[in-house]
């Protein structure tokens, strides 16, 4: 039987990514969960529940809706430590790099006894407490036949749902609120705040949609970059000379 976060530790060298080494440990509080937007080979969300010292984690290519009528395909990835409920930056090289922007967070509360149980017959129920995200949801194991899903990966094909409650509705949650609750920022300035250059030669994505929309991110990014460092430059001589110095005392 494999360790928790086994798997999550062997895809990564944490010497060249800034995640978060795996450890199993609680919130001491209430079940946390959080969605990253994810701009990688391919943009998606990653959906995660925290459930015993672990987050549970779901790529939501879509991302989540708020539309009961629209089921979103929910592919189930490997457990992530619960640290990395808080990452937020750009992953340099190797498994999953890319710009990763924390996009939600709260707390979410089973509508079930038995969390195990309901993981394995695929079907669980749960409420969220998020900043964008509330209300009754519902994940459904789909055995890897709904549209999306890729050959191979029987059992990890999910739903993500949302029930018809007072949070539902045809809002577009993922366009309406799609800057980071945690620095505020979109994945532009999350990029620029680090070192767009990273991927110049070596870009996760290069064709399609998701190529040209990281292409434009690193050009406006390194832009905004070069344009800070010229500014910090200016100002540091000016901000030199405008020091005074003390008058020398007269001598007696």
């Amino acid at each position: 039987m494999a360790k928790p976060l086994e798997e999550y530790n062997r895809k990564r060298d944490f010497t060249k990514s800034p995640e978060p080494a795996g450890q199993v440990k609680s919130s001491g509080g209430a079940r946390f969960f959080c969605v990253q937007k994810h701009l990688a080979s391919h943009l998606h969300y990653d959906f995660r529940l925290e459930h015993n010292g672990v987050l549970l984690s779901w790529a939501v290519p879509k991302g989540p809706s708020l539309d009961p009528k629209t089921k979103r395909l929910a592919m189930h990835v490997e457990d992530h430590p619960l640290d990395y409920g808080e990452f937020e930056g750009v992953i340099p090289e190797g498994y999953g790099a890319g710009i990763v922007m924390l996009w939600d967070r709260g707390t979410w509360t089973p509508e079930t006894s038995d969390v195990d149980a309901a993981l394995k017959k695929g079907d669980l129920k749960f409420t969220l407490d998020g900043f964008k995200l509330k209300g009754s949801w519902v994940l459904v194991r789909t055995g890897g036949r709904y549209a999306g899903a890729r050959s191979g990966q029987e059992g990890r094909s999910w739903l993500l749902i949302k029930h018809r409650d007072e949070w539902s509705g045809e809002l577009d949650i993922a366009t309406f609120a799609p800057r980071s609750v945690k620095s505020d920022g979109d994945l532009e300035d999350i990029l620029a705040s680090d070192t767009p250059a990273v991927w110049l030669s070596n870009r996760p994505a290069k064709g399609g949609e998701t190529g040209a929309l990281l292409a434009e991110l690193i050009e406006r990014a390194a832009g905004r970059k070069a344009a800070d460092t010229k500014r910090s430059a200016k100002a540091a001589p000016a901000a030199r000379g405008s020091r005074k110095t003390a008058p020398a005392k007269k001598k007696r």
